[in-house]
């Protein structure tokens, strides 16, 4: 597992994914501003411990690693209404914890290769010969 499953499946708990590999490579950087009140900061650390159950999961192979929350992270919507084929419960991918039903944030996608994402550019804009005047 890597510190880009971790990341990711904040993403689950309703976080935006933290910086990874920088400025360390196989670190997370997280830098919680001060406008973060103590309820925000003590969900935030929530949402590590319950991830580091899940690890705790996978070490005691009760989910193989490669079928684990942490490498199918994020869940999306379509998680939620298609056909489960993991090993781990539905609602432990995509609401982990009770608090997070009440405000679910839904990724529009599941995960992406990032390293193709960072060195494949796509763009989705009109070519500059057809946009309209």
């Amino acid at each position: 597992m890597t510190e880009s499953d971790i990341a990711k499946r904040l993403m689950d708990y309703g976080f935006h994914a933290p910086t990874v590999s920088f400025p360390v490579a196989g670190t997370l950087m997280v830098e919680p501003t001060e406008s973060e009140n103590l309820a925000e900061l003590d969900r935030f650390c929530d949402a590590l411990l319950a991830i580091r159950e899940e690890i705790r999961c996978i070490e005691r192979h009760e989910w193989p690693l490669d079928e684990s929350p942490l490498k199918h992270a994020p869940h999306t919507s379509a998680d939620l209404v298609n056909e489960w084929m993991h090993p781990y419960p539905r609602e432990t991918a995509v609401f982990p914890l009770p608090w997070i039903a009440a405000n679910k944030f839904w990724p529009p996608v599941n995960r992406i290769d990032d390293v193709y994402g960072d060195r494949t550019l796509f763009c989705a804009c009109v070519p500059m010969d057809e946009s309209v005047e």
